[in-house]
């Protein structure tokens, strides 16, 4: 039997397993006879014997072989399926299949925060405290609800993209029809759409680094070719996307310029400008992903790409999640009308369009004075959350970390200089009951983590850093 390539991407154990298959196949190995013990073949292969029992458990899923306790492995008597049903294969249906899951890391944060009471500096939720329950409660017990619980119109309900419309010209400058206006379940969706409907396996598109990006999959399961653009103190450089285009083609660019996750940076007035003329001059489409441009601290508005566009080289995206409330899944598109309704006619495909009540408690909630005075006390809120942070931060660690404090947004971006591990370091904070974002997950350089103060309480800050600290020497680092 060949040896096995340890070179290979494909683990081990599927190596074996697929070899096992062959030789059965091939009639080495008949119907009714025995394969050889776990044991023998790991000494053989000169592998752990733990990678023979996973090949077996492999073949045993697919129905080659019978496993029987005390016996031994034994080739299928009916092999061909002839005389009984075999078990499907799960494993490598959940493994090969083209949508891509979590990295690995994102689901155990996920998992850690969802099973355990943890300081949380990762999770982009809002707090309790800064969702405005009592409004949306009043407006939940309002008896005016319509009474038409049949599908919505495929761009998403008229009265919310109506009031969308006033929204987005009052708060962000946007000039936007409502049938230029898609509603979706959250950023999520829209990106989702983007990139299903409007891209092809192969296309080359350029994105920030470090970017939250990185951590979705939605890149790789769609078989796009990602190229970086480095983010410094004012976003990317427009010049770099220009030479990444010159060299590959760019066809599409994703940026998040308000407030940027997960470094917090607001992209140059300037470089705005520059970036827009590219765009035009190349026809390159931006992708403006927004969630942050409202929570401005300064209350100062955001030239948003989309506000500035001459061009209509810019779809842009937001949602309610990150100023409102996470639950509600409302998240909209504006665009050319013709890929509004391309990307509508997909989302009719997923799911005949988006529930009606989230869209009606939202456009209650939009057009009523409670929005204004909700953003206003965002703002604040999130600003003293900030600024606790960066006094504990400072307070505990002097000049031994670095970062920039961000003027809107929910996340601040910090350095460690010195040689230590990510993943220790989240593990020994888990233990004492924190949970962050290591800055690996973002296409970062180690040495980063990313720590979001929207959903901890603000006296939970300190503590929270005073665990961090306590952690840190166990992940290697040193002062």
């Amino acid at each position: 039997m060949a040896r096995k390539d340890r070179t290979k991407d494909k683990p081990l154990y599927k190596q074996i397993a697929e070899q096992m298959e062959q030789r059965i196949s091939n009639g080495e190995f008949p119907p009714g006879s025995f394969l050889p013990s776990e044991r023998t073949l790991a000494n053989e292969l000169h592998v752990n014997r733990s990678t023979v029992v996973a090949a077996y458990d492999e073949l045993q899923a697919a129905g080659v072989v019978e496993r029987k306790h005390g016996s031994g492995t034994i080739v299928s008597q009916d092999i061909w399926g002839l005389a009984r049903s075999r078990v499907p294969n799960w494993r490598h249906l959940t493994e090969t299949g083209s949508f891509r899951p979590n990295l690995p890391l994102i689901r155990k944060i996920r998992r850690e925060t969802q099973e355990h009471e943890l300081i949380d500096l990762a999770s982009g939720e809002l707090s309790a405290d800064l969702v405005p329950h009592h409004s949306l409660q009043q407006l939940l017990t309002a008896d005016d609800f319509p009474a038409h619980l049949g599908y919505e119109h495929s761009l998403g309900n008229g009265s919310l993209r109506d009031t969308l419309s006033e929204h987005m010209k009052k708060w962000r400058n946007i000039e936007a029809t409502p049938s230029s206006i898609l509603i979706t379940s959250g950023a999520q969706q829209a990106l989702h759409l983007v990139v299903q409907c409007l891209l092809q396996p192969g296309d080359a598109v350029a994105i920030e680094s470090p970017s939250y990006c990185y951590s979705l999959p939605l890149f790789h399961s769609a078989g796009l070719r990602t190229f970086p653009l480095p983010v410094d103190q004012d976003g990317i450089n427009p010049e770099q996307l220009a030479e990444l285009h010159r060299k590959h083609r760019i066809k599409m660019v994703f940026l998040n310029p308000n407030f940027h996750n997960p470094t917090g940076t607001l992209l140059s007035y300037e470089r705005r400008e520059r970036l827009l003329a590219l765009s035009a001059e190349n026809g390159i489409p931006i992708i403006e992903d927004d969630p942050y441009s409202l929570t401005s601290f300064s209350g100062e508005p955001v030239h948003t790409l989309k506000s500035m566009d001459k061009h209509g080289t810019v779809l842009y995206i937001s949602s309610l999640t990150k100023i409102v409330a996470s639950g509600l899944r409302i998240g909209w598109i504006v665009g050319p009308q013709t890929v509004i309704e391309r990307l509508a006619d997909a989302k009719q495909q997923f799911d005949f369009g988006h529930s009606i009540f989230p869209q009606w408690l939202a456009d209650r909630f939009l057009a009523s004075p409670d929005f204004d005075q909700h953003i206003q006390r965002l703002r604040t809120q999130l600003a003293c959350r900030c600024d606790q942070l960066v006094f504990s931060l400072r307070d505990t660690f002097g000049d031994q970390i670095e970062f920039s404090a961000p003027e809107g947004g929910i996340h601040l971006w910090c350095h460690l200089p010195g040689d230590w591990s990510e993943q220790r370091l989240l593990s020994e904070a888990v233990k004492r009951g924190l949970v962050f974002v290591p800055g690996h997950l973002f296409g970062a350089n180690p040495g980063y983590v990313r720590f979001t103060f929207g959903r901890a309480q603000i006296e939970q800050i300190p503590d929270a850093v005073s665990r961090f600290a306590d952690a840190l020497p166990a992940s290697g680092w040193s002062n």
